[in-house]
């Protein structure tokens, strides 16, 4: 009995097609083993990472739930922003949550108040809140507007019931239609304050 395993034969090629491995070019043979050897190896470094960040969760949810009982108290430990320091102040690791905010249908009602009375406000020292406000309510590739640069404008000042009102109805148009959690963990650089990330991000490496 033949034991020794069969070389394949053909490969298939981008559309599906089967090419006789012999018709195949040295070069891309070795590129092909290239890609594929490269991409084992992300998908291993890959798992380490998403092993780690479940891992790291369970643990900071943990120790969050373990401080808390020194006290007798009972703490859910799977959301809110924590910051874990070591005890020589090295390390810090962060525990974050971000919400993914978007706006409903009112946001275009607000809109129509802030250009109604735009011409006003706009005398004066304000006269580079147009500007502003274009910039604010212009859409990207995808038709979607700036959550931050719509939030911006509640910071400036007009005493005026229009943009009052404008301002309220943004707060009220805010959807939280998601969030995403994350993991970082920092360096202290020598002796200063600063901390630099210790990256966990391939690209960024």
């Amino acid at each position: 009995m033949n034991t020794t395993e069969e070389q394949p034969q053909f490969m298939l090629d981008a559309q599906g097609n089967q090419i006789r491995i012999s018709n195949i070019k040295p070069i891309d043979l070795a590129r092909d083993a290239l890609v594929r050897e490269l991409i084992l190896k992300a998908k291993f470094a890959s798992s380490i990472i998403k092993d780690f960040r479940s891992g790291a969760f369970a643990d900071i949810a943990a120790f969050q739930e373990l401080s808390a009982e020194e006290y007798g108290v009972t703490v859910g430990g799977k959301k809110g922003n924590i910051t874990l320091y070591s005890f020589d102040g090295r390390y810090k690791i962060q525990r974050a949550h971000a919400e993914h905010i978007t706006f409903d249908e009112r946001l275009q009602a607000a809109k129509a108040l802030i250009y109604e009375g735009l011409n006003e406000w706009i005398q004066g020292a304000n006269k580079n809140l147009q500007v502003i406000v274009d910039n604010v309510f212009e859409v990207d590739s995808n038709g979607n507007l700036s959550t931050g640069r719509v939030l911006s404008l509640r910071r400036y000042k007009i005493e005026d019931k229009r943009w009052v009102l404008a301002m309220n109805i943004i707060a009220d148009s805010i959807q939280v239609i998601g969030s995403k959690a994350y993991v970082r963990v920092y360096e202290r650089v020598g002796d200063s304050d600063e901390y630099a990330p210790i990256s966990l991000d391939v690209a960024s490496v």
